[in-house]
């Protein structure tokens, strides 16, 4: 069935949503552009100095010519560390390289040297996470000092600190994932485990340089003397040593060695998706400027979202008229067969019964999911509690949480409380979530939270029989909690900390899904099974 939209493109609010949602994407383009300045002309003039290319140079350098680099975590450490490690000193996306997904992470050196602060380790697991999900091959850009010291408590013993990455690199090995590293700059301490965990490695002469400890750390440890070329260098690996498998003069000769190493992977598709013709949506993406209201609390019909990301704007809706404040449906975007489950209001039971019936129907057909989030949560009262709002909540969690098909969210407006589990946050491991610009994330809004503590300082007040807050004073209590709640809540939060894997503009929505989609079907699905529903 084509939706057919009622939005008027000329109307007062449409050109009032399209003004904000026009500010905030220039908000990201800024944002983005002080991200790319990475650490600073000074820095950046240095590194190049050293005849080293850029690390976002490097990338675009590698893969195929025209392609897509869709990035993660751009904004990681965002008004963190002092503002010290834009995008947290570390470029992570997929690529392709003649044709083939691959997973790329590239140190990036201009930010302290290329060492890691505890949100780079973190951006470093999640881009490896994403390739083991997906089984690509993983590709390592090597130009990094290694632990940021200052911070090295939050960087070292723990299970997810630096360690985590080299038992990543074993698993990927065992599970047959190819892993390549060019050593194009330092490479210390435990980094230095990277090439040499790798299937194979490139070192370039002169700039690249692989040790355990460094010569200041070999001399005040052995009292010993010597040279980065001597301990570590192009030479030395690649003749004596056998760590580094191939030699090059230069990054450019590295990346076109790269280049040729990955054209024999000999790697296939595994999971099928009977795709169709590829067919633009009816309706122009960049409608959705002014689809998504202003005002977070006023309620759209998210058909209007859809209707301009799937193909030729069909929809085969399931369930339409059950559960309304929740819609299911069938469509294809770039061809690819999806199932789509976005909000239309809060959560009843019947809405997440219909959603764990559309659940588990594509997980039987294997069609992947898409999550549209704009969603308060579930329903609560009394009422609603003794209707099995609880039980029945918790069988859309279970049906989600089982679902072996590749899952997609992208979060188009407000995600709250136990509406963000429902509908595939980030704790039920989607392949993906990304952030619109407006978007928000937190436990609850921020009126909500505050109205809350303040009904409990009342009561408090109260039960020692004081005088409660006059109205003055309750909105003086108020504030600094509406404050806070605004800050945390945003998209630039979320993605400093890594809630997210980045913050897209809507109109590339579709573009995003569909190379998601692409590339999952590099990996065999999970052998289906079911815990126990609650009746």
């Amino acid at each position: 069935m084509i939706l057919n939209s009622s939005i008027n493109t000329q109307s007062k609010d449409f050109l009032e949503n399209k003004s904000f949602m026009s500010e905030l994407l220039n908000q990201l383009k800024d944002e983005t552009l002080k991200v790319h300045n990475a650490g600073g002309k000074s820095a950046c003039d240095k590194h190049k100095s050293k005849n080293k290319m850029l690390a976002r140079e490097r990338i675009n350098q590698l893969i195929d010519t025209g392609s897509y680099f869709l990035e993660f975590s751009t904004f990681a450490a965002h008004n963190i560390y002092d503002n010290q490690a834009p995008s947290a000193g570390i470029i992570t996306g997929v690529g392709l390289i003649h044709n083939q997904e691959c997973l790329i992470i590239a140190n990036d050196a201009t930010v302290k040297g290329g060492t890691y602060f505890p949100l780079t380790v973190k951006k470093h697991l999640r881009a490896q996470e994403i390739a083991m999900e997906n089984n690509l091959p993983c590709i390592y850009l090597v130009d990094s000092g290694g632990a940021f010291l200052p911070l090295q408590s939050q960087v070292f013993p723990d299970k997810e600190h630096f360690g985590r990455i080299f038992y990543n690199q074993a698993r990927m090995s065992a599970k047959g994932i190819p892993q390549i590293s060019a050593v194009m700059g330092s490479c210390t301490a435990g980094g230095a485990y990277i090439p040499a965990m790798s299937d194979e490695n490139i070192i370039v002469n002169k700039t690249g340089s692989i040790f355990l400890g460094g010569p200041p750390l070999v001399k005040a440890a052995t009292g010993e003397e010597v040279s980065v070329e001597d301990l570590g260098g192009a030479a030395l690996h690649s003749k004596k040593s056998g760590l580094a498998d191939h030699y090059v003069d230069s990054d450019e000769e590295a990346i076109t060695l790269l280049r040729e190493i990955l054209e024999h992977l000999n790697k296939k598709k595994h999971y099928h998706l009977n795709r169709k013709e590829v067919k633009a949506p009816l309706y122009l993406e960049k409608e959705l400027y002014g689809v998504v209201p202003k005002n977070s609390a006023k309620q759209f019909d998210v058909r209007e979202i859809i209707s301009r990301i799937i193909d030729e704007s069909d929809f085969h809706e399931f369930k339409k008229n059950y559960g309304t404040t929740i819609v299911t449906g069938f469509a294809n975007i770039w061809g690819y067969p999806v199932g789509i489950i976005a909000n239309n209001g809060v959560l009843f039971s019947e809405s997440a019964l219909k959603a764990t019936h559309f659940i588990d129907m594509c997980n039987k057909r294997k069609i992947p999911l898409i999550f549209l989030q704009n969603v308060t949560g579930f329903m609560i009262g009394q009422k609603y509690e003794a209707q099995g709002i609880a039980k029945h909540g918790a069988k859309m969690v279970m049906a989600l949480s089982q679902a072996r098909v590749p899952k997609f969210t992208i979060i188009i407006g407000g995600s709250y409380g136990a509406g963000n589990y429902g509908m595939c946050g980030r704790a039920f491991q989607p392949r993906q979530l990304w952030m619109w610009p407006n978007a928000k994330i937190s436990v609850m809004g921020g009126e909500q939270a505050a109205n809350v503590l303040l009904t409990v300082k009342q009561d408090q007040l109260k039960y020692k029989k004081q005088n409660l807050l006059t109205d003055k004073e309750a909105e003086n209590f108020k504030q600094p909690i509406l404050d806070k709640y605004e800050n945390e809540s945003s998209a630039y939060y979320s993605s400093a900390r890594l809630w997210d894997d980045g913050i897209i503009d809507p109109a590339d929505t579709r573009k995003v899904l569909a190379l998601g989609i692409r590339m999952s079907l590099n990996a065999e699905l999970e052998k289906e099974s079911h815990g126990i529903y609650r009746m």
